[in-house]
């Protein structure tokens, strides 16, 4: 893409943002915050972590998604059973009696992992490599994963037997946590209305892959002041227990803060949060805009806080 600056080509992105949120509406009914956080997530190379009962329409909003950008693919049902060469690959003997790698269902630039705490912590951290290297090694080999690369997880949060929580290591590889809620009532009426037909909606591509990957490069140039940067880090830096600049209700409620990959995607989802609206720089409003999302899964609470129900919610906001 050609543009004579970086604010011709940010006043560009406010319009693809429309387009791709109204071609997804199409299909998707309501949820507009979750769409939002998703393409948020996308334009800054970042991966989701979605969370909600059954029913919402999780796997229909990435297979909208994946249609309307235009990208590659694959949906892997994560099941107790499943081996990490299931989602990696493996190697098998040709006719030639040579080893040939047959690449697995990763090798897409959408994935989405379903239901991905019903297997093992052996099968989960077969996506570890892929999430941050963006490569996968099989064999002893390192195979490049193609770009944009982006999972999309989605968990049950329903107890339930043979369910695997998602080890903190792996939460932390994920840009965002996104709750779903049940639809409005006037929403499921419009859901019920469109889904109980033969009516089918298509919907089209509205960005080429290279243009993600241009977005995705201009998001992260975009510049931030220094007091930004101080706040996103300082907000971080609170949710620590037992250091200097933890608050009371840290050290009360938290057994474990947030690591420095939070400040990292405070930063780059506050500056793709302005690029969407049309700023050239992100203010403490962007940072505090996508803070729930990057704190939610990285803070840990202790036992008083669950015995008091207090929500991890409600410590972020406390903080903010």
């Amino acid at each position: 893409m050609q543009f004579q600056s970086d604010k011709e080509a940010v006043d560009s992105l406010v319009k693809v943002y429309g387009n791709l949120s109204a071609e997804i509406g199409k299909v998707i009914v309501g949820q507009e915050e979750i769409v939002k956080n998703v393409l948020i997530s996308v334009f800054s190379k970042g991966h989701c972590l979605l969370v909600g009962v059954p029913g919402l329409a999780k796997t229909l909003l990435v297979n909208t998604i994946a249609d309307v950008l235009g990208l590659s693919f694959n949906r892997i049902q994560f099941t107790p059973d499943l081996m990490p060469s299931d989602i990696i690959g493996s190697e098998i003997l040709d006719e030639t009696r040579s080893f040939k790698f047959i690449k697995g269902p990763i090798f897409a630039n959408i994935i989405l992992a379903d239901e991905i705490n019903r297997t093992p912590p052996k099968t989960q951290s077969a996506l570890l490599e892929a999430m941050q290297e963006k490569a996968v090694t099989a064999a002893g080999k390192r195979h490049k994963l193609d770009e944009p690369f982006f999972v999309l997880a989605t968990q049950n949060p329903i107890e339930q037997e043979g369910t695997y929580p998602l080890p903190e290591a792996q939460l932390d590889r994920f840009m965002f946590n996104l709750w779903l809620d049940y639809p409005s009532f006037k929403e499921e009426l419009n859901i019920v209305r469109l889904t109980t037909t033969n009516t089918m909606v298509k919907v089209e591509e509205r960005i080429s892959k290279e243009d993600i990957l241009f977005y995705q490069d201009l998001v992260r140039k975009l510049p931030v002041t220094d007091n930004v940067l101080e706040y996103a880090v300082g907000l971080v830096t609170k949710t620590r227990p037992n250091t200097e600049a933890a608050p009371k209700i840290v050290n009360e409620y938290l057994s474990w803060g947030a690591g420095p990959r939070a400040s990292q995607y405070l930063i780059i989802g506050a500056k793709c949060n302005a690029a969407i609206k049309g700023k050239y720089s992100p203010d403490i409003e962007d940072v505090k805009a996508v803070a729930n999302n990057v704190l939610r899964h990285r803070i840990v609470r202790n036992y008083k806080a669950e015995a008091e129900g207090y929500k991890v919610e409600d410590i972020i906001k406390e903080l903010l």
